[in-house]
């Protein structure tokens, strides 16, 4: 068996500064982790909006419909862009092909495969989540895809990713994000106690990586997934 090493690279999220696009890898391509997401969802929102495998109620878990991710849009996220104009993008486009070789040579040529194993939240307690997340391991434990991060060096040089680079937040897959809350007045975090006794240690798969994107935020193409702006292939054999 591989050895797994669980990533610990933190990335771009700038506070009060507004991102256009971001460079994303890909993971709404496989069905079945689409299908493990949809089934995550379903089993927590139950029938008539009410999780009776749970002790307590949606509301009292202070849970809404819109929290959930859409298996449409999964991905991890490399570095947050802020592109402003159509010459921004195509700037940031000639940067993405400029690494190429680049990023090739930092992976050996060779694939990168991940794991998504258990569930987490982010910045706070289990009783008091405001993101709850799938933590991302690299098959093989070699860190080569922590080597392709010369993706992020490239963007930060040029100015174009926020000025709290490096900074903040783990690599991983959001399953839940209360900020997507319709009723604010519930306030920003829910309970993911009883969520997590069911789905902590669920082994949602392994995949490979297969791209970079340059995704627009808010804008979406006709297979849910955010607008792509230009991409970059990562070696797939």
């Amino acid at each position: 068996m591989p050895a797994k090493s669980h990533l610990v690279l933190w990335i771009v999220q700038g506070h009060g500064e507004v991102f256009t696009h971001f460079i994303s890898l890909p993971l709404a391509i496989y069905p079945d982790l689409k299908e493990k997401v949809e089934a995550f969802r379903n089993f927590i929102l139950g029938n008539d909006n009410k999780p009776l495998k749970f002790q307590s109620t949606l509301d009292e878990m202070g849970i809404e419909k819109s929290m959930f991710i859409s298996p449409n849009s999964l991905h991890l996220t490399v570095v947050m862009l802020k592109l402003e104009s159509k010459e921004a993008v195509d700037a940031a486009q000639d940067i993405l092909k400029s690494v190429s070789a680049s990023v090739r040579h930092a992976l050996n040529n060779l694939p990168v495969f991940i794991r998504l194993k258990g569930l987490d939240c982010m910045n706070g307690s289990l009783e008091k989540t405001r993101v709850l997340y799938a933590p991302v391991e690299e098959v093989g434990g070699e860190g080569r895809l922590l080597r392709a991060y010369i993706i992020m060096d490239a963007f930060v040089n040029v100015g174009f990713a926020g000025k709290d680079a490096k900074s903040r937040l783990k690599l991983h897959v959001t399953m839940m994000n209360a900020t997507y809350r319709r009723d604010k007045s519930k306030g920003m975090t829910f309970d993911a106690r009883e969520i997590h006794k069911v789905f902590g240690k669920k082994d949602w798969g392994e995949y490979l990586i297969r791209e970079a994107q340059i995704s627009k935020r808010f804008w979406y193409d006709s297979n849910g997934y955010f607008h792509c702006c230009g991409s970059l292939p990562f070696p797939h054999k």
